[in-house]
């Protein structure tokens, strides 16, 4: 489905604003072990924290569409690099991680309405020595 396809494009190349181009203005996010935030501003929050404490690039990307065009998912390996101590996880010291992750998308009117990201903290926190 292009319009996930491009949302991780613009997610790989680190341009936030490309990335709210593919959401809709009343965007449900999802946020793996966090809460739910709605909304273009809360996304892009986000985004500008997560680039602070991680740089992270997805490879081996699978995208599924359902029939019709209102459901996706991707399954992909994040590649990560620990940069900024995150509140309430390990110390950062520029560990750097790779683990299995997916995302779950609602489309609407050609544009992404939710995304739902998964992966394994428990692992991640391994990995990155706490």
């Amino acid at each position: 489905m292009q319009i996930v396809t491009d949302y991780f494009d613009a997610f790989n190349a680190g341009d936030v604003e490309a990335m709210l181009d593919c959401l809709t203005d009343d965007v449900a996010h999802h946020v793996n072990e966090g809460q739910v935030r709605e909304g273009k501003e809360l996304f892009q929050a986000f985004c500008t924290h997560m680039n602070r404490c991680y740089a992270e690039t997805l490879t081996n990307m699978i995208v599924f569409s359902a029939a019709g065009g209102t459901r996706a998912a991707a399954e992909y390996t994040v590649n990560g690099t620990y940069l900024q101590t995150d509140e309430g996880l390990p110390e950062a010291n520029g560990q750097t991680y790779c683990l299995p992750a997916g995302s779950f998308f609602d489309i609407r009117d050609g544009k992404i309405a939710r995304v739902t990201t998964y992966y394994n903290l428990a692992d991640w926190v391994q990995q990155v020595g706490a």
